[in-house]
């Protein structure tokens, strides 16, 4: 019965699509269009290097179909890693046993930031700062961390937990992040949601050793919260010390805390960041120390507890003068029917949400391969509505709002391969100031030049070239190119009439 309402859904889905897609809906020009690729359910594990690259390839190749700008690509379970780390095993999640290197050898990390950045899509190396043991892991590296330092970390509901009270544990996370930021043209350093762990009844957390050390006296709760919150200052400091560029986001739980336990709380009854799991989200916004700011917001719309549209909402009050991205689960909004037109799924009424409230700049999926794989019509729905122009990323002025320089000596030419219109890369004297990637945009004869809107967009390439449909050589067409920094701080016009 379940999967005959999803089919259904879908083909209303597809109609409605279609529907909007003739109108043409009038997109963003700059907004986040993320996806979480996830190795904790272990679908990497032990499949080998053929067989996960030829399924991330496809994966990539679909969401850029789909207008996904920038993947979250999962590069650190537990104290592991899914790259050449020079201080943690390789990662079970991997190779199917901690601290033993993939064969044949290759580098998951390294191989998905070439094959994102050729794509124009920016990639985010996403750790799981506290955990050092999942529940089914049943054997450890000899040089992980936690076994050569048990006595830094604590038990909890099956877990193995860096103690986040201890000074020590902070300082090696931030090192391992900085290791990645100074080894890999990563383009963000992302951490989910997992602070101080999520607490399950009649069960405290063993942190007395700790607490006796450091809390002096305090109440336990603000000693927690005040610990999660330096971590994040000497986490982001750590990515801003090694590359400025580097964007430091995160992906908390969806709710801050509840109303009836602060007044200016969401109407919501469910766990809470603030007094479940220490995590003070809104002052590491006011703080600016976070770039951006993803609230796992998975409910459906119309949940008793967790309302989406009530915590949409909320978070848009509360987004602060940083970035706000929603967190989307996919598999939930086109399984639930929208409370206002139930011949739907609650896709379009999530993304008016998200479009149409102030500070929400974008939005991640949770999952990558949902989208991927079409369900519930999402992906064909991004692909022909809400995605169906590119974007740029949203601006970070607080990290650089410097543009850099306009391409030089735009020229179409006739190729082997057909009509290409070619460009060169404009000087820099400062890596901030490199163009990354180039904006194309097409405008017919007569039309104003608007570099401003999104709908004359063709391309967001890293190529310096672009290759034209011409057809007869009889219409007039205006080509426009730009160039974008590592921050997406775009360059003036350089402009080119060509006949098609």
């Amino acid at each position: 019965m379940q999967k005959l309402k999803l089919l259904l859904l879908a083909i209303i889905a597809c109609g409605i699509a279609s529907q909007a897609c003739a109108q043409h809906y009038k997109n963003p020009k700059r907004e986040f269009r993320g996806a979480w690729i996830q190795a904790v359910n272990g679908q990497w594990q032990g499949i080998g290097r053929d067989a996960m690259q030829a399924e991330l390839t496809r994966e990539l190749n679909v969401l850029q179909a789909d207008g996904i700008n920038a993947i979250l690509f999962q590069v650190r379970v537990e104290g592991d890693a899914l790259y050449a780390s020079r201080l943690e095993p390789w990662s079970r999640y991997l190779t199917g046993q901690q601290g033993t290197p993939p064969s044949p050898y290759w580098d998951p990390l390294q191989w998905m930031i070439e094959q994102c950045h050729a794509r124009g899509m920016e990639l985010h190396a996403w750790i799981n700062p506290y955990r050092a043991k999942t529940k089914g892991t049943t054997a450890m590296a000899t040089t992980h961390y936690a076994v050569q330092h048990p006595e830094r970390c604590f038990f909890y509901d099956n877990l193995m937990l860096f103690d986040p009270g201890l000074p020590e544990n902070r300082a090696f996370i931030c090192q391992v992040a900085a290791d990645i930021v100074e080894r890999y043209d990563v383009d963000g350093l992302h951490i989910d949601d997992y602070f101080y762990p999520y607490p399950v009844a009649g069960v405290p957390i063993p942190d007395n050793a700790s607490y006796a050390t450091y809390g002096q006296g305090r109440d336990r709760g603000d000693w927690r919260r005040e610990n999660v919150n330096t971590f994040i200052r000497e986490l982001h400091d750590a990515v801003r010390a090694v590359k400025p560029w580097v964007k430091f986001g995160v992906s908390p739980f969806g709710i801050y805390r509840n109303k009836r336990v602060w007044a200016d709380g969401s109407a919501t009854n469910g766990l809470q960041n603030y007094d479940d799991l220490y995590a003070d989200v809104l002052k590491w916004i006011e703080e600016g120390w976070v770039d951006y700011n993803i609230p796992q917001i998975y409910w459906e719309i119309g949940h008793k507890a967790a309302d989406y549209d009530t915590l949409i909402r909320w978070w848009s009050q509360h987004a602060g003068t940083r970035p706000l991205f929603i967190g989307q689960d996919v598999e939930r909004t086109v399984a639930h029917t929208d409370p206002n037109n139930p011949a739907q799924h609650q896709m379009a009424a999530k993304m008016a949400l998200q479009r149409g409230l102030p500070g929400v700049q974008g939005s991640c999926q949770w999952y990558a391969r949902a989208v991927a794989d079409d369900t519930g019509s999402y992906g064909s729905i991004l692909r022909k509505v809400y995605h169906n122009s590119p974007a740029l990323q949203p601006l970070m002025p607080w990290i650089d709002q410097k543009a850099p320089r306009k391409p030089r000596k735009v020229k179409p030419v006739w190729t082997s391969d057909g009509y290409v219109l070619f460009w060169k890369a404009p000087k820099a004297k400062k890596v901030m100031d490199e163009a990354r990637l180039y904006v194309v945009y097409r405008f017919a004869k007569g039309e104003k030049v608007d570099i401003d809107q999104s709908d004359h967009i063709v391309a967001v390439t890293p190529n310096t070239m672009y290759k034209l449909p011409y057809e007869d050589g009889q219409e007039r067409w205006t080509y426009v190119v730009t160039a974008l920094d590592r921050l997406h701080n775009e360059s003036k016009a350089a402009k080119k009439k060509v006949k098609l």
